[in-house]
């Protein structure tokens, strides 16, 4: 039975734990999937890089305003899906070959599970065990348990974020069922490009976790561009000719959605299920997350955990936060490191939908604030109400702060163009603890750039003298 000093499951940001200090280690890597994980192969790199030409489209279509047209945009979609996964599935390889290389790594190209005390039992029938296990298998997006598409895939059709975007040739009609962030991004994308595409939302807003107003806004730009259904489920669905029929029950009563792709985005789940957690002594919490204290340790001696696994943030920057913690713990846990042994800390959490517009936000919303009994003050910012905002003609963009009475920054909410870049300060601000007239009057801020959205909320705000 093979015996290695470091064994870890999952080849996305778990695959980064291997620093300097680590090195002599004998380490196995176990990955069933394509090498690299969720981000470089399925999620945050290839879905940004299908957004940029969307965006283009767009901001083609819209130019009118600015006294400028162009021809229709003429689209190749393989031209675009090839430009993006020639650059992506080479990487993956090439991170692939690199351990391979590696002397003192080991890769099982398998599943793995827990059958013991830091002993793994493998898809090929072996079994591994180990001094320490780190867990990094993140999670999958769930299907729908819907009669008709239970057992439904992409040979029929039917496709999750994982294989929607190789698709041989567009569809004329998509059906994509969520209003998440993955499903507002993939309908942005595949509008955008000229696909029909019907948006199925059972809930009164996409982007429902968002900020009310900000939710409100972008469905209503959504509503633009392509068919949006609210407060509607579907019921049943049927395949006839390479075409599926989705029933669906709204406020108008029964009614259908045809469409030849359908893509469902409604969540992902940890991949505990896939791991026997119990066997191996790990708990796991009431939403099927791993348990960890905050060293990243799981409640099994010798294990780690981080990234979906055992995190509510499904994030990549949130993963790659938690794999340097849980490198310098093992560094230290093998005596290669005198120092302490690092937490997690509670430094803000931003994230970003790359829809149209695009949104960002940390930090509580306004009725969670309210929720918790928090006494804030808020102030939102119009994109349109500053120069660069003029000159673009933003008519939808805006930016809500919330702070305390006393100036400490809580939350930020953006919606507008570029709004993962404009909301990049208050994130700084927030997570060193500036207060927000130091923020806005103790630095220039560059005139006209949009930044003075960011300078204009602070100043804003109805601050306790």
């Amino acid at each position: 039975m093979p015996h290695h000093d470091l064994v870890i499951i999952g080849s996305g940001s778990g695959n980064s734990l291997l620093t300097p200090e680590l090195d002599g280690l004998d380490v196995a890597i176990v990955e069933k999937g394509t090498f690299g994980g969720t981000c470089l192969n399925v999620g945050c790199i290839p879905t940004k890089m299908f957004v940029v030409p969307a965006d283009r489209v767009l901001e083609a279509h819209d130019a009118h305003r600015l006294g400028v047209t162009f021809a229709p945009p003429t689209v190749d979609w393989p031209a675009i899906r090839d430009r993006i996964f020639g650059r992506i599935d080479p990487i993956s390889a090439g991170g692939e070959a690199y351990r391979d290389s590696q002397e003192h790594v080991t890769l099982y190209r398998t599943r793995a599970r827990f059958s013991g005390d830091r002993r793994l039992a493998l898809d090929t029938g072996e079994e591994v065990t180990a001094d320490r296990v780190v867990v990094a298998s993140g999670s999958r997006p769930n299907g729908l348990d819907v009669e008709g598409l239970r057992q439904a895939g992409p040979d029929r059709g039917v496709h999750t974020s994982d294989t929607v975007m190789r698709l041989d040739a567009l569809p004329a009609r998509m059906a994509v069922v969520g209003g998440g962030f993955v499903a507002c991004e993939m309908a942005h994308v595949f509008s955008a490009l000229g696909v029909h595409v019907t948006q199925v939302q059972r809930s009164a807003t996409l982007l429902t976790h968002e900020e009310t107003e900000i939710a409100q806004r972008y469905t209503e730009v959504a509503r633009h561009h392509y068919d949006v259904r609210l407060h509607t489920t579907v019921s049943s669905a049927e395949h006839t000719a390479g075409v599926w029929r989705l029933a669906t029950e709204g406020p108008g009563g029964p009614a259908h959605v045809e469409a030849e792709v359908v893509l469902l985005a409604v969540g992902r789940r940890p991949n505990t299920d896939l791991l026997d957690p119990a066997a191996g002594g790990l708990e796991t919490s009431d939403d099927d997350l791993l348990v960890v204290d905050d060293q990243l340790r799981t409640t099994a001696p010798g294990v780690w955990a981080l990234g979906d696994i055992c995190s509510t943030h499904q994030l990549k920057h949130v993963a790659n936060h938690e794999a340097r913690i849980v490198a310098h713990n093992l560094a230290v846990d093998t005596g290669r490191l005198e120092a302490a042994p690092l937490v997690v800390d509670d430094r803000p959490v931003p994230h970003a939908v790359f829809g149209h517009p695009q949104v960002a936000s940390f930090g509580p919303t306004a009725a969670q604030l309210d929720e918790a009994g928090t006494r804030f003050v808020t102030k939102t910012q119009a994109f349109g109400d500053v120069a660069y905002g003029w000159a673009l003609e933003d008519t939808t963009g805006l930016l809500t702060v919330h702070a305390s009475p006393d100036g400490t920054i809580l939350a930020a909410h953006a919606l507008g163009p570029h709004a993962s870049t404009v909301i990049q300060p208050l994130i700084q601000a927030a997570s060193f603890g500036q207060h927000a007239t130091e923020v806005a009057r103790g630095q220039y801020w560059i005139h006209p750039a949009l930044a003075e959205v960011v300078e204009n909320a602070l100043l804003g705000l109805p601050l306790d003298d």
